[in-house]
């Protein structure tokens, strides 16, 4: 059965709403949990962007047994992915097994603001393939020094070691991010419901191996004002990673979705209160072969009606496909 989770979006609401709004998730039985992890938002009109790391070492401790996951972090340049694993066993100790890391090659919008430049899309995959083998020695306990093309590891050991290893999770889009993830991750995570890409996964070692995809959803019992929340905050994801990935900060997705109206939003998004259509909508990435579907509420003001509804009506109609 495909399970349904609950995505803390550090975009669009302040740190201690996420965590309140979380233990809300856990409550109204949500499956598992994921947050964003940002230092800025897409568009000016989100608002907000706080550290997801703190927020998951807060969740940890408010919630009992709702997984937590990133989706997805990026240990290529705003991190030393040495630092990402070390922060990766913290959680997983303080959520008491329940966290899974979530890496992906990263956005210019987060990575840039630490000065470093922002690599070519085949340079990102060489340096994520090395963070992913840095993270993963370390995870084997022993004490850790490489020398790599892009990152250098002097003598680094997790001096608190989880009992349960943390489960890694790779963000693919293409052939290459399918083959790594396929390769050395646990798990395959995506945004679009393509079978393709768990056709590649699998080809590359994936078989059997969890996948995570994401829809964002704007609930409302007015269709005409989820549709403009949805268009005020989320009008930014119809451009595809390849675009997403290279613009530089939110006055630059905000001139890239310039004449995107609130209708063509409303094609993609299920938007207002009807269960079919939100059903529909979500449906497909259950066709493409998905295990797992994070469904993000867009709007910090709209948390508590949406989880309300979707433990009265969304998620009994989707556990019922």
């Amino acid at each position: 059965m495909t399970a349904f989770g609950y995505t803390m979006m550090c975009e669009q609401a302040p740190p201690d709403q996420l965590v309140r709004d979380v233990q809300a998730a856990e409550r109204a039985g949500f499956d598992f949990s994921v947050i964003s992890d940002h230092y800025q938002p897409w568009l000016r009109s989100q608002g907000h962007s706080g550290y997801a790391w703190s927020i998951l070492g807060a969740a940890a401790q408010a919630t009992e047994r709702i997984p937590l996951m990133t989706f997805v972090t990026c240990p290529i340049v705003r991190y030393h992915p040495a630092v990402v694993a070390q922060k990766a066993a913290t959680v997983q100790i303080l959520s008491g097994g329940r966290f899974r890391l979530g890496l992906g090659a990263g956005e210019n919008l987060n990575e840039h603001v630490v000065g470093q430049g922002w690599p070519l899309a085949g340079v990102r995959h060489e340096m994520l393939t090395e963070a992913v083998e840095v993270i993963s020695k370390l995870f084997d306990g022993d004490e850790v020094s490489y020398r790599g093309e892009y990152y250098d590891v002097e003598q680094a050991r997790l001096w608190d070691l989880p009992e349960t290893r943390v489960p890694i999770g790779i963000a693919v889009s293409g052939k290459s991010s399918c083959h790594l993830a396929g390769e050395k991750a646990d798990l395959m995570i995506a945004t679009e419901p393509e079978r393709e890409l768990g056709e590649m996964f699998d080809e590359a070692g994936g078989a059997g191996k969890p996948r995570i995809g994401q829809i964002a959803v704007a609930y409302d019992t007015d269709r005409d004002a989820a549709m403009k929340r949805a268009h005020e905050q989320f009008r930014w994801f119809g451009l595809g990673w390849k675009v997403n990935a290279d613009l530089v900060g939110p006055p630059a997705f905000e001139a890239a979705t310039e004449f995107v109206t609130p209708e063509q939003v409303a094609e993609q998004l299920p938007c207002g209160p009807d269960v079919d259509e939100h059903v529909r909508k979500i449906k497909p990435f259950v066709d493409a072969g998905f295990d797992e579907i994070a469904l993000v509420q867009i709007g910090a003001d709209h948390q508590d009606e949406f989880i309300g509804w979707a433990e009265r009506e969304l998620l009994p109609a989707l556990r019922s496909l």
